[in-house]
């Protein structure tokens, strides 16, 4: 049950961060083009996971109260935009809280699948940054997963603490909020701190 509801919260986090993005975009005025840009952030990773893992139908098909969790929070971020975007970053807040949801819910259900552990961490990741890769492409963004800051490390970092946790015998319902809380932290002390990974560099770069 721990889990089902979490869910929930990832998914109105992503629409809040998509429906966000697609508003800092000027050539996204009209009400459905926010909303559906949302919905999609929201969707995005968990519909791929599933389609994967073989469960159908997809989560969000058959199960109404995420829809009722986008509509909602589509609504919360339409009524008290004013207030959301006084916050400092509340982009990359609401993105990253969602990330550090998903990452362990993905991980999970592909355990709950008998996934093997490498493949379920991917899995996890796939879940967490799908939908912001979907939302920064339709966006015509660089998509964070691409970016130098640390991002998908922050998720393959979590996942792999939660595998091991549950491994020695932790509670799932422990573990998650741990591994949950780790990825978050990871993200907000990169940004804040501009730790990034090394770039990969290709010997053929030229001097101008």
């Amino acid at each position: 049950m721990l889990f089902y509801y979490l869910n929930l919260i990832g998914i109105f986090f992503f629409t809040i961060s998509g429906s966000l993005a697609a508003r800092d975009k000027k050539h996204y005025h009209d009400y459905f083009g926010v909303f559906f840009t949302g919905f999609l952030t929201a969707i995005g990773g968990g519909t791929l996971r599933d389609i994967i893992l073989g469960d159908y139908p997809i989560s969000w098909i058959k199960d109404a109260n995420i829809l009722l969790s986008i509509i909602i929070a589509f609504l919360f971020t339409l009524f008290f935009k004013n207030y959301i975007i006084r916050l400092r970053r509340t982009l990359f807040l609401f993105d990253t809280i969602g990330v550090g949801i998903y990452t362990i819910l993905g991980l999970q259900k592909s355990l709950d699948f008998h996934v093997n552990p490498f493949a379920a961490i991917i899995l996890g990741l796939i879940s967490a940054v799908f939908g912001g890769v979907i939302r920064d492409t339709l966006l015509n963004e660089i998509p964070l997963i691409f970016a130098k800051e640390i991002y998908a490390t922050a998720c393959i970092a979590g996942a792999v603490a939660y595998s091991i946790l549950t491994y020695l015998g932790v509670s799932e319902n422990l573990a998650a909020p741990v591994c949950m809380i780790l990825i978050i932290a990871i993200r907000i002390i990169a940004v804040k701190y501009k730790l990034a990974l090394p770039k990969f560099d290709f010997g053929n770069e030229t001097k101008d």
